[in-house]
């Protein structure tokens, strides 16, 4: 016998009408949070291949207190974790704060996450608050009535496991075939195209990379590494640490996009790959055997990378307020990085209080220590690895060689590995 209750309560419809207008006339909006900041290249690929422009996909700006207080008041649900209470304020700008209305707001339940570490790590999980965010979110945009109705807006939070690439064409086929009018192929393709554009921007950003450590070798320059979570990179989450520091001259490095190339890796990790101690460059087993999340995996593996790389000479460690992925992931990483005499500075619980002030302060004492050490460190690290370096050996008209996607060890060291 059927019960009208489950049905009401569990029962999926609609928010507003199915969009039936041209798809290039279709504008959508994505809240530009949590791992949003990592993935967003996959999501412009994906949706203008589908035909829609990309005029028309419009992200909501930084996190900041403004944008709370004009569109997120009211709305808001109850969680410990500030990045998934600020998507309220996305939300509402997406639907409030546009002068042309948009038509679909789409924000992903993200499970999975392509990640360089993936084959290598047991596997690459979102935070499971993280992944849960929209479904938390929309509940304040519903209490009092369908908010998104009202606005004649249609929401789609689509369950999507990034990081299982053959997955993903249908889950998102499941989630837009009603609103947009796909079918499986096109969706498929689609789908190729998303994965295609977040691969030429990580390999653009990468390529960027290895050009800042390259310059630090030529002129012997420490530099610092970032270890966070890609909505670290928001302002209004990470406080634009990273910009304040490198207004001192020292560049800055995020480990999301710290260069994979071959020869990089076969110098930092090569006597390990040889001497048995790792089975890839990627390998975070001898230092974090529950390998499962996808940021952590990535911060572990940024800490072992920080620890060898002579020129990154201080790891700015970055995370929210009682965030419970990160806290056990604070000792580990701190004993990787100074076991070699880098400096080790970690922001811990951000957003407990307004942390201007003292911001302020550690970054002016973060400043300090690198002009009192980089170049002992520098000359110490240099000592420990095999020479040549092949940032400066490496000719400037042949790329360097990349590592396979599927395997992640360079040709050279794959039968040592």
């Amino acid at each position: 016998m059927p019960i009208p209750m489950w049905r009401r309560w569990f029962g999926s419809k609609p928010s507003a009408p199915t969009l039936h207008k041209n798809r290039a006339a279709i504008r959508v909006g994505i809240p530009k949070v949590l791992n949003i900041w990592s993935t967003h290249q996959f999501w412009l690929g994906f949706l203008t291949a589908l035909g829609i422009r990309p005029s028309n996909i419009v992200f909501s700006s930084d996190t900041s207190e403004e944008q709370y207080r004009e569109f997120g008041k009211g709305w808001g649900t109850v969680d410990c974790c500030y990045p998934v209470k600020s998507i309220s304020g996305h939300y509402g700008e997406l639907l409030f704060g546009q002068k042309v209305k948009i038509d679909l707001l789409l924000s992903p339940m993200i499970y999975s996450l392509p990640s360089f570490l993936q084959g290598h790590v047991i596997d690459t999980l979102s935070c499971p608050r993280v992944m849960a965010a929209p479904e938390n979110i929309k509940s304040g945009f519903l209490k009092e009535r369908d908010t998104f109705a009202a606005t004649g807006v249609h929401y789609v939070s689509p369950l999507v496991s990034l990081g299982e690439p053959q997955l993903v064409p249908g889950q998102l086929y499941k989630a837009l075939r009603d609103v947009l009018g796909l079918d499986k192929q096109e969706t498929a393709r689609a789908v190729a195209q998303g994965y295609a554009s977040l691969e030429a921007f990580n390999r653009k950003m990468r390529a960027h990379a290895r050009e800042i450590l390259t310059w630090c070798a030529r002129e012997q320059h420490p530099c610092l590494l970032m270890l966070g979570r890609p909505y670290h990179m928001d302002p209004g989450i990470g406080h634009e640490i990273d910009v304040d520091l490198q207004a001192h001259g020292y560049p800055v490095l995020w480990i999301q996009y710290f260069p994979c190339d071959a020869d990089v890796l076969e110098w930092l990790f090569g006597a390990e790959l040889r001497a048995g101690q790792i089975r890839s460059p990627f390998d975070i087993s001898d230092v974090w055997s529950s390998s499962y999340s996808s940021n952590t995996n990535e911060i572990l593996w940024g800490a072992k990378v920080a620890t060898r790389c002579p020129w990154i000479t201080c790891v700015v460690h970055l995370s929210s307020y009682e965030c419970g992925m990160d806290q056990p992931t604070y000792t580990p990483v701190q004993k990787i990085v100074e076991a070699s005499g880098t400096l080790y500075f970690k922001f811990g619980d951000l957003d407990a209080t307004k942390p201007a002030g003292g911001v302020k302060i550690r970054v002016q004492t973060i400043v300090h220590y690198l002009r009192k050490y980089s170049q002992t460190l520098i000359a110490r690290k240099l000592a420990w690895l095999p020479g040549p370096c092949p940032l400066l050996t490496a000719s400037e008209d042949s790329s360097p060689q990349r590592v396979e996607a599927d395997s992640g060890i360079p040709a050279r060291t794959a039968v040592a590995g």
